[in-house]
């Protein structure tokens, strides 16, 4: 089972790696290609485009071919969105590349999941699964800042030709470490929607995009901003992605540690609070270095901490359909990012300098705070309901 935990971490560092890896080049990708930085900026939002567009296809279609069938597929696809964007020269080649890579991102967590729950002994499928995302933050810091410094010593498409080259190495081990297994799930496909019917499942993928959108206004544009409003040197851009990353990981592991004391919801809200504060004080402050490393640091511990409990809210509302669930929540994260990343670079676009991309992302955090708000209440509504009927 080790290995197979493994194979799958390696899946997602090499997912954090694109999915984050485009911050650390943006202004070499836009300078070498001929196009604004907002435009640029557009690359995250079509990445995220393929994770809300392939997340529900593969769940439609995945229980028609084994699990490592579906998972070579999706790796594949991986190598073959990479390799694209590493080598197109125009717009619509490098958009199609990053559609294709980001078009297994949630699926692949989907499928790993299902794999995990399925030769993980009982009571250590959540430690196997976290294991498998462990991936995604060890990207963060590690990969991330990889990539970042061959971008801005070498060429920001070495950055996406390595992506490629160890999703390729990624296809090998699942080949030698991945059992074959299908799932054959009893529940009716149109049973497992019925969750859907109730609100408290939206608003927490308003939360879940809302609280992405937020963060991803601002960290879209981390190089830009800290270059030109908080005065560091590009060089010094690898060590400062490296402080995000840890970032993420240290809000991730926080969040761990917290669930044990408290609610998700108070700690998915509290933390959301946390994040809007540090956004309002980057806007305030950001052209002091100290305060911008601080804030930021806060601002991705946010990021991580925030989405596991939101994932165990999701999972608490969606019986009978949590593996639509948990994809659904992969759709409105990467909806998210694409929203942020809209946002943030319209304020360029519309002439505002690179310390007001944080307003729109704290707006769009605070709304992630309403939405948790409206489920509360309603979930107390609903208590008191239940309590006067009995």
């Amino acid at each position: 089972m080790k290995k197979t935990i493994f194979s799958l971490a390696l899946g997602t560092f090499g997912l954090g790696m694109a999915e984050f890896g485009i911050m650390g080049v943006l202004t070499e990708l836009a300078h070498d290609t001929g196009i604004s930085i907002p435009s640029a900026g557009n690359m995250i939002s079509f990445y995220a485009f393929g994770v809300v567009i392939g997340a529900p296809i593969v769940a439609l279609f995945s229980s028609r071919f084994s699990l490592k069938s579906t998972l070579l597929f999706l790796v594949t696809m991986c190598v073959i969105g990479n390799a694209l964007f590493s080598v197109s020269g125009s717009y619509l080649g490098l958009a199609a590349g990053r559609l294709i890579s980001g078009f297994p991102h949630g699926a692949i967590f989907g499928v790993g999941a299902i794999i995990l729950s399925k030769i993980a002994p009982p009571g250590k499928v959540t430690v196997a699964v976290a294991g498998m995302v462990a991936g995604m933050t060890v990207a963060n810091l590690v990969g991330v800042p990889l990539g970042t410094w061959l971008g801005h010593e070498y060429h920001w498409r070495y950055t996406f030709f390595l992506i490629a080259a160890f999703d390729a190495l990624v296809i090998l081990s699942v080949l030698l470490w991945v059992p074959k297994l299908y799932d054959k799930t009893e529940t009716k496909l149109t049973e497992q929607f019925h969750f859907l019917k109730k609100p408290e499942p939206w608003l927490i993928f308003a939360a879940t995009m809302f609280g992405n959108a937020g963060v991803f206004a601002w960290f879209s544009f981390v190089k830009p901003f800290m270059v030109n409003v908080s005065g560091f040197s590009e060089g010094g851009m690898t060590i400062i992605m490296m402080l995000m990353g840890l970032g993420m990981v240290l809000g991730n592991l926080m969040s761990g540690k917290l669930s044990g004391r408290y609610s998700p919801l108070r700690i998915a809200a509290t933390t959301d609070l946390v994040i809007v504060a540090s956004l309002l004080l980057l806007f305030a402050f950001g052209e002091q270095k100290t305060a911008s490393l601080v804030m930021g640091f806060i601002c991705c511990a946010g990021l991580f901490a925030f989405s596991a409990p939101l994932q165990i809210l999701l999972l608490q509302n969606a019986k009978g359909g949590e593996l639509l669930g948990a994809a659904g929540g992969q759709v409105a994260f990467n909806l998210g990012s694409a929203i942020g990343a809209y946002f943030g670079g319209m304020m360029i676009t519309l002439g505002f300098s690179w310390s007001y991309v944080t307003l729109p992302a704290a707006i769009l955090s605070f709304s992630a705070m309403t939405s948790l708000l409206l489920y509360a209440h309603l979930k107390v509504k609903t208590r008191r309901a239940s309590e006067r009927t009995a």
